[in-house]
């Protein structure tokens, strides 16, 4: 059993529902996404067009944040969901380094000021430090929902199709954009959509075998359910919204003169 998900790009609206559904299932602090919306621009005759990659973490197959981290604090689950534990992590943020898709968090004192500082936390928050507790000092970043995962098989409802068992960010996606299941499973709804709609996953060159799968009718005018290669390699997206495209040159050399 290896738990994975499929995202349709053409069906995700940018609603940022998925977003909002991971902070109140996680009570996240005011400054800590752990799912993100990266928007790409492309010029299709002239036009430009938007296409949006909802990232989070790849829960890899061969996860480098795990190889790295001197405490063990970060493990791969039997189920392939990696996860981190608080208590064992020192800080050191050699994962962060380590991931390619820059999914990671370190929860540092300027991270969680309270969504109101200066006042009292509100009731969101106390619930929050009661039930999720965020420790400064430490690494986050998303788990599948794996406290979900794990309430659900227990009470014997499926992933990915039984609400109570799958995680927050489906449930909540009003386009349907988002599908969970396991990918060891060939008739699963994930196995079924990857395999059908050609399925591509971001950065393959690191050979990490990611467990978040991306499918789209049409990048960058392309009509066809495979992403043009640069896509599938998602490196363009990644630095898109924090620098300029001379900057983008030097960093990679995607963009060409």
């Amino acid at each position: 059993m290896r738990w994975g998900m499929v995202i349709d790009l053409v069906k995700c609206t940018r609603c940022h529902a998925c977003v909002a559904a991971c902070r109140i299932e996680h009570f996240l602090p005011l400054n800590v996404t752990w799912p993100r919306l990266i928007a790409l621009e492309t010029d299709v005759g002239g036009k430009p067009e938007l296409t949006t990659f909802p990232v989070r973490c790849n829960q890899c197959k061969e996860a480098p944040c795990v190889e790295v981290c001197p405490t063990e604090a970060t493990t791969k689950r039997e189920d392939g969901i990696v996860v981190i534990d608080a208590n064992k992590c020192i800080g050191c943020r050699y994962c962060i380094i380590a991931c390619p898709y820059q999914n990671r968090t370190f929860i540092s004192k300027d991270k969680d000021p309270g969504y109101f500082p200066g006042y009292d936390l509100t009731g969101f928050e106390k619930k929050g430090r009661e039930l999720y507790p965020h420790q400064v000092g430490t690494t986050e970043k998303c788990n599948f929902c794996a406290e979900r995962i794990d309430a659900g098989l227990a009470k014997g409802l499926v992933p990915g199709k039984d609400r109570d068992a799958t995680p927050a960010c489906v449930n909540t996606c009003q386009a349907r954009a988002m599908t969970f299941g396991d990918l060891d499973d060939p008739d699963s709804e994930v196995s079924v959509l990857i395999r059908e709609r050609k399925g591509f996953t971001l950065q393959p060159e690191y050979e990490t075998e990611p467990s978040v799968y991306y499918v789209d009718g049409k990048i960058g005018g392309k009509e066809s359910n495979i992403a043009p290669e640069n896509a599938r390699t998602g490196s363009h997206i990644q630095y898109l919204s924090t620098v300029d495209v001379e900057s983008k040159k030097r960093i990679d050399g995607l963009f060409e003169e």
